[in-house]
C-alpha cells in the first residue's frame, strides 16, 4: 500500500534510531550506554592529556571484575598481593571518583562482571546501543538491545561525546525451533550453533536469535547465547524483548518506573522485528537435535556432542582443515578417534560472564551434590548480587560439601589476569567462553560446556555425559 512502511528488523530499528550523521559509508551513532573495568585506564589517560570531560558521565558504568582476586578479600584492595593489580583497581576508583562514573568497586555491594551487574540492576535496558570495555559486551542484546565492544580509543571517544562512529553490519537471523533435551542446556546450544555455522560464521553480521526455542529461554540461559555470539565472528547477538524481559526487569533498581515505565513498555512492545523483514541471511536449527557439548580443539567451532569422539584430521574437508586439526590435537595432547568421555582432567571452573548467575550456579549444585569432586573444582559467581542469593538458597554449602571452593565474584579463571590461572599442561572443564591456545594460562588446555556438565566432571575426573548422573539420582 502506498505510504506503508518497509518492514524492519529489530536491529534496524534500534540502529536508525541512534544515526546522528552519516558520512563515507559511516553512521555516527549515539551511545546510550559505556560499561568500563580496569583495563580502561589509557582511555582516561588520553582525556586527562587532552583536558576533556565526560560528557555525560551518570551513562558510563565502571566495574572491577578482570583483576580483582577471587580469595582473601576480607581487606579490600589492600589484600591484592600483586602491586601491579593492586595498582589498577585503585586507578579505576580513582578515576571514576574524578569524573564522576558509578563505579561498582570492589568493596561495592553489587560488585561482579560488567556484563551481569547490569543487567541485574536494570542499567541493561531494550532498545539502547551500548558499548563496553569487553568483546562480550554482546551479551546485553539478550534484553533487545545493540550491545558490542570496543577498544580503549572508542571507549575514550564515547566518553567525550557519547557518540561512536560506525559501519552498519549486516544482519543474520538465527532460528531455533522446538524444546531442549533433558540434560541440554543454553551453552550447549550456543556451541552448537557455532559448531555448525563456525567462529567466522558471523564475521560483518548482527546475530538476531528467534523461534520457539528462544521465546522459551529464561533471560539467564538468553544472555549465555547473546554472550558467545563474539566466538561466532559476530560483531553483535540480539533477542527481542518480551514478557520474559519485562518480569525480569521488574523493579530493577535503574530500571524506569510508574509512568516513565508505562511509556518504556509502550516503546519496547515495538521493538520486534516485523513480519517479512528481510535478513541478510537465515540459518535454522532443531532444538531437539542437540546434545551436551563438549570442545575437543582450541576454538569454540571445535566442539562436539559428549558422545562424539576426537575427529581424524585424515577426514578433514580440505587441507586447512587438516592443518587446524592436527594443531589442535597437539596442543591438546589428545588423539583421533578418542572418545571425549575417556578425557581426564585436572581441575574445574564454574563461572565467568558466560555462565555464573544464579540459574547456571543452581544446575551445577543439583549435580555436585551427587557425589564429591575427584579434582580441585571452583566456583565463581559474577556478582555480590548472585553470590548472596546463592548463599541464601544454600547452594554454597552444597558445594562445599561436594568438596567444590566457593570463592568471590569475579572474571577469574576465564581471564587468568588476576592470578587465578592453569598451569602448563594442566586441563580444565570451565564454563566460560574461550579456549584458545594459552587462555586460561601459558600451556593450559581449557574445555568448554555447562555449568551441569563441568560439574559432572568435576565428579568423575573426567567428561561425562550429565545426563547420567541426572537419571541415576
Amino acid at each position: 500500500m502506498p505510504g506503508q512502511a518497509m518492514p524492519r528488523t529489530m536491529f534496524e530499528k534500534i540502529w536508525d534510531r541512534h544515526v546522528v550523521a552519516t558520512e563515507e559509508g559511516e553512521s555516527l551513532l549515539y551511545i546510550d550506554r559505556a560499561l568500563i573495568h580496569e583495563g580502561s585506564s589509557h582511555a582516561f589517560d588520553t582525556i586527562r592529556e587532552q583536558k576533556r570531560a565526560l560528557f555525560r558521565p551518570q551513562q558510563v558504568f565502571a566495574f572491577n571484575d578482570h583483576y580483582v582476586p577471587t580469595t582473601g578479600r576480607s581487606k579490600g584492595v589492600n589484600g591484592i598481593a600483586v602491586p601491579e593489580i593492586r595498582n589498577m583497581v585503585l586507578q579505576l576508583e580513582a578515576n571514576a571518583k574524578e569524573h564522576r562514573i558509578t563505579h561498582f568497586g570492589i568493596d561495592h555491594p553489587e560488585q561482579g562482571i560488567l556484563h551481569i551487574v547490569p543487567p541485574e540492576q536494570g542499567i541493561t535496558q531494550p532498545g539502547l546501543v551500548m558499548v563496553g570495555a569487553d568483546s562480550h559486551t554482546s551479551t546485553h542484546g539478550a534484553f533487545g538491545t545493540l550491545a558490542f565492544g570496543v577498544g580503549a580509543s572508542e571507549i575514550m571517544h564515547v566518553m567525550v561525546t557519547q557518540t561512536l562512529w560506525q559501519r552498519k553490519p549486516k544482519t543474520q537471523r538465527i532460528v531455533i525451533d522446538g524444546a531442549l533435551g533433558f540434560g541440554v542446556t543454553a551453552k550447549d546450544l550456543i556451541l552448537a550453533i557455532i559448531a555448525r555455522i563456525g567462529v567466522g560464521g558471523g564475521v560483518g553480521y548482527v546475530l538476531e536469535y528467534a523461534g520457539s526455542t528462544v521465546r522459551a529461554m529464561s533471560m539467564e540461559a538468553r544472555m549465555t547465547v547473546c554472550n558467545m555470539t563474539i566466538e561466532a565472528g559476530g560483531r553483535a547477538g540480539m533477542m527481542a524483548p518480551d514478557y520474559t524481559t519485562f518480569a525480569y526487569m521488574a523493579d530493577r533498581p535503574y530500571a524506569p518506573k510508574g509512568a516513565a515505565l508505562d511509556a518504556a513498555l509502550a516503546f519496547w512492545k515495538t521493538l520486534p522485528s516485523d513480519a517479512g523483514a528481510n535478513f541478510d541471511k537465515t540459518v535454522e536449527l532443531d532444538a531437539s537435535t542437540i546434545a551436551p557439548m563438549v570442545t575437543w580443539g582450541t576454538n569454540p567451532e571445535q566442539a562436539l556432542p559428549i558422545d562424539g569422539v576426537v575427529p581424524d584430521p585424515r577426514h578433514a574437508k580440505d587441507a586447512v582443515q587438516r592443518a587446524e586439526i592436527i594443531s589442535a590435537i597437539d596442543y591438546m595432547a589428545l588423539a583421533p578417534g578418542m572418545a571425549l568421555s575417556d578425557i581426564k582432567i585436572d581441575r574445574v571452573f564454574i563461572g565467568s560472564c558466560t555462565n555464573a548467575r544464579i540459574e547456571d550456579l543452581r544446575a551445577a549444585a543439583a549435580v555436585a551434590k551427587l557425589g564429591k569432586a575427584q579434582v580441585p573444582a571452583w566456583v565463581v559467581p559474577g556478582s555480590r548480587t548472585i553470590q548472596h542469593q546463592a548463599e541464601k538458597e544454600g547452594l554454597d554449602k552444597i558445594f562445599t560439601a561436594a568438596g567444590f571452593e566457593w570463592r568471590e565474584p569475579g572474571c577469574s579463571l576465564c581471564t587468568a589476569l588476576n592470578g587465578d590461572q592453569l598451569q602448563p599442561g594442566e586441563r580444565c572443564a570451565s564454563t566460560s567462553n574461550r579456549n584458545f591456545k594459552g587462555r586460561q594460562g601459558t600451556g593450559g588446555r581449557t574445555h568448554l560446556m555447562s555449568p551441569a556438565m563441568a560439574a559432572a566432571a568435576a565428579l568423575k575426573g573426567r567428561f561425562t555425559d550429565v545426563r547420567e548422573l541426572m537419571v541415576k539420582a
